[in-house]
């Protein structure tokens, strides 16, 4: 079932999103060669406590503040002090905040030193695909505008592969609410049309190679890989609907004054 947010709800998912921008923009400029992801997730849980929160993904029983995923990993990298950022690698920051009951969740992928340039490629185009997704993501389009926005992009485009395995989805009472947000277009299930008062998670996953996806590896179940190890690109935003715009809740700029304004995260 879909939960429409009132203007009280937004308001108060909204306060959510801002704080959790607030982490991103102390936390990736932290995100340097040396530093072990454990490092990275102990910072975002210091954080996110020191301002009232709550890590939105200890709902679900992840061991984690921050999913921290690196290079070949796609999603729900478990924090490791066995893992190390190295130059030239890209690492997603998939982050979630529970602020006084009401949820926020993004990821932004850092590039991290001397990325090669297909790799800085894959995420420059998955951030146009995000970006593309979230501009048909208004009142009255469907779910399957926001798919094919970033099909266009990723795979027609760029030969690029749309995981399908695993989606965007509703978010702000819960961590994972209806509707699922398929990337892949076309797709098979439910194909509401977007409505007032929705409250979005959109995040394009996106691999180099196939689209295909492995779950599992030496670390943790929790951990989701490219098939063929090809590197993959993860970026969301939470968005809420209006019957005349759509606002990025999570946008790190909210305030005019991001600290990474020039960076190139």
């Amino acid at each position: 079932m879909i939960r429409l947010k009132n203007d009280d709800q937004i308001s108060k998912i909204r306060k959510s999103c801002h704080l959790l921008a607030d982490l991103f923009n102390e936390i990736i400029p932290r995100v340097k060669p040396g530093v072990s992801t454990k490092e990275i997730d102990t910072w975002c849980v210091d954080f996110t406590r020191k301002y009232g929160g709550k890590p939105a993904w200890y709902k679900e029983d992840f061991p984690g503040c921050a999913c921290i995923s690196i290079n070949n990993q796609v999603i729900h990298g478990v924090p490791s002090k066995k893992r190390f950022v190295q130059d030239g690698d890209i690492v997603s920051l998939d982050i979630g905040i529970d602020l006084n009951g009401y949820i926020s969740d993004s990821c932004h992928t850092v590039q991290v030193g001397n990325v090669k340039p297909e790799h800085r490629k894959l995420v420059r185009v998955t951030r146009e695909s995000l970006n593309a997704g979230i501009a048909a993501c208004v009142k009255g389009n469907r779910l399957s505008d926001i798919a094919k926005a970033v099909t266009e992009i990723c795979e027609k485009q760029n030969g690029y592969g749309v995981v399908y395995e695993y989606c965007g989805h509703g978010v702000g009472l819960g961590v994972h609410e209806d509707p699922s947000i398929p990337n892949n277009y076309p797709f098979t299930g439910p194909n509401p049309r977007i409505q007032s008062g929705m409250v979005l998670a959109i995040e394009p996953m996106i691999n180099e190679g196939t689209a295909d996806v492995i779950t599992g590896d030496d670390e943790s179940e929790w951990n989701v890989l490219t098939a063929d190890g090809s590197w993959s690109c993860h970026e969301e935003h939470t968005v809420a609907v209006f019957p005349d715009h759509t606002e990025i809740l999570t946008d790190l700029d909210y305030n005019g004054c991001s600290c990474l304004k020039g960076t190139n995260y």
